[in-house]
């Protein structure tokens, strides 16, 4: 039979809610197979990047990164994507003053409280890597629970460990509920550890990092360049899938099954705030799971129990030139140079924290500008609003304030979530992405918006970079139970995990980037 003049297939049609970093990510990766996808990106705010955002400050005279920052050399998958797209980031290194008075310490000197530690920061060190040998049981255990029940004192804890997650991580004041897996993740990966471990200060070393440049032109400029349809300020109301999609899984989607060839009925029908409706055969939601829990029409059982295992907390970040109040809160010594400043609360509340950025040390356009220090606080978890000091910032020197919603990778996070998002996804051609999948870094947000375009037929676009290929296949063998097609062994329908076995999840995605959601 000729098959010549055979009817070609007609495109996937694609919405992708939320243009930030996963967003916008798997709309690039789709729209590099323009013959086989057609992709709409509706997003509520005026321009792209979600918290990967920037805004102005000084009457418009300065343009600050203002969650988001920077990452590790690690992060392939940013770094492949700025370089793609003609932005250089500017290398910093990290110098984090922790603690004040007599529970001050840093990552680059000597200090009385790791002299006075120091036999339990040796002690910590074996209980690490014993840690690390049994990651499938201490993947659900706090650190917290593990750390008292192992008799290590409550400074030890509140003065070194919690404040120290807390900053890479950005667990904020859920810090003492993480899984012990992640925290011995930190110093024991082979590949991705940000710090050695030392017996005798904990930390002694100043990692070289990379600082993003304006974060609104990266995501903006990838937007404008890419061959997908970018709605800003087109916010989506109501999302509801019809019969025609079917009920299949993740392994039956048509998405993962068809390979991205052939339109799906149009059994996607979303519709914006203005009440304006348009149909698409697949929809990715790279947007957080309130938001999905919000505008998804009839979820299933699973989605609907597995989406309300995402927690949020409420934070605040106030953008501000008081050097007083830094100076009054925590241990500023200008000639060590330092960028990142955690401190505790007093009493009671010692396992709470609260943090800030000089932004000026690292991002390269104020360091040219030549403006006097502008500072970054974060002010954690609404609930606990009593211990804010945030009334005693001058006010005439508040920049910006900003109000975010910030998901919980507690080790509930581990066990309720991660380990059972994967038979959720393609489910009626509905596909989920975003930081909240696995860890909480900018880093992982780009890796999952690449994994769910892989998982709708999208071919990956850096498999000549070992570092990156090997993160995103674990990544896939986890979120979505499924190997890479061209992997070694791989198959588009294959459940399984990496090389690396089902615990290759732990890769260690981490950096300076605090990851949030704006409320």
């Amino acid at each position: 039979m000729d098959h010549s003049h055979a009817k070609p297939q007609p495109k996937k049609r694609v919405l992708v809610v939320g243009a930030g970093a996963a967003g916008i990510s798997c709309a690039w990766s789709l729209s590099r197979h323009p013959d086989r996808f057609e992709v709409e990106v509706w997003e509520a705010l005026p321009v792209p990047g979600g918290v990967a955002s920037s805004c102005t400050v000084k009457d418009g005279k300065c343009v600050i990164n203002d969650q988001v920052q920077g990452g590790a050399p690690s992060y392939r998958h940013n770094l492949r994507l700025l370089e793609l797209f003609g932005f250089k980031p500017s290398r910093v290194h990290m110098r984090i003053a922790f603690g004040v008075g007599d529970e001050q310490w840093t990552n680059h000197s000597p200090s009385a409280l790791t002299a006075r530690l120091q036999p339990e920061i040796a002690r910590f060190g074996r209980v690490l890597r014993w840690i690390h040998r049994l990651e499938p049981i201490f993947v659900f255990v706090p650190i917290d629970r593990l750390l008292r029940l192992l008799r290590f004192s409550a400074r030890f804890r509140h003065a070194m460990v919690f404040p120290l997650v807390a900053l890479f991580f950005g667990t904020g004041n859920q810090t003492p509920h993480v899984s012990a897996a992640v925290v011995a993740r930190v110093f024991l990966d082979p590949q991705l550890r940000l710090f050695e471990y030392c017996p005798q200060r904990l930390l002694n070393s100043v990692p070289e990092m990379f600082a993003f440049p304006v974060l609104e032109e990266v995501w903006g400029t990838i937007a404008r360049q890419s061959g997908f349809k970018m709605c800003c300020s087109r916010p989506l109301a109501r999302l509801v899938r019809t019969p025609a999609g079917g009920a299949g899984g993740a392994g039956g989607a048509g998405g993962a099954a068809g390979g991205g060839a052939g339109g799906g009925g149009g059994c996607i029908q979303a519709t914006d705030a203005a009440g304006a409706t348009a149909v698409f055969d697949e929809v990715v939601f790279a947007c957080d799971a309130e938001t999905v829990l919000r505008t998804l029409h009839n979820p299933s059982w699973l989605e609907r129990l597995l989406l309300r295992n995402v927690r949020y907390y409420t934070d605040y970040c106030l953008t501000h030139q008081d050097a007083a109040y830094m100076a009054d809160m925590y241990d500023i010594r200008p000639e060590q140079r330092d960028n990142y400043f955690v401190r505790t609360y007093p009493g009671r509340d010692a396992d709470k924290i609260e943090m800030s950025f000089n932004l000026c040390t690292y991002q390269p356009h104020l360091k040219a500008s030549g403006v006097s220090d502008i500072f970054q606080t974060y002010f954690l978890d609404a609930s606990q609003r009593r211990l804010w000091s945030d009334a005693q910032v001058a006010p005439d020197k508040v920049l910006a304030g900003r109000w975010m919603r910030q998901f919980a990778h507690t080790w509930t996070h581990f066990a309720l979530w991660v380990p059972w998002v994967r038979f959720i996804q393609g489910t009626r051609h509905t596909w989920y992405c975003g930081s909240y999948t696995l860890v909480n870094t900018q880093e992982i947000a780009v890796i999952s918006g690449l994994a769910a375009a892989e998982r709708l037929g999208a071919d990956y676009p850096f498999p000549d970079d070992p570092l990156a290929a090997r993160q995103f296949d674990n990544y896939l063998a986890v979120v979505h139970g499924a190997r890479r097609r061209g992997s070694k062994g791989s198959s588009s329908r294959e459940q399984g995990s990496s090389s690396r076995g089902w615990w290759g999840w732990w890769a260690g995605w981490w950096g300076l980037g605090r990851e949030k959601t704006a409320a």
